[in-house]
């Protein structure tokens, strides 16, 4: 894949080569997103990127916003509120 990156996960499970321009774009939505939010449960933060993007991306945003979510934990980007319920996440 060209101009591709391998993504992280913070369990050390095996990432996946997506697209490096989509990770920009999901990874900036992120990040916004949370700048804006502070603290969002992780369908909340999906949803609001589905938003932003407002049907101008290719794919699954949903698979893409897990994919580089996971990878921003791993990278300490942003992390997971310990033992909520559900999943809550914030910019670290």
């Amino acid at each position: 894949m060209k101009d591709s990156i391998r993504t992280l996960h913070p369990e050390k499970k095996k990432g996946v080569n997506i697209s490096k321009e989509k990770y920009e774009v999901i990874r900036k939505a992120i990040i916004a997103t949370l700048r804006t939010n502070k603290e969002m449960t992780f369908m909340a933060l999906s949803r609001a990127v589905e938003k932003q993007l407002d049907n101008k991306f290719e794919g699954s945003v949903m698979w893409y916003v897990t994919t580089v979510k996971l990878d921003l934990e791993a990278r300490g980007e942003i992390k997971r509120v310990p033992n909520s319920r559900p999943q809550l996440v914030r910019i670290k």
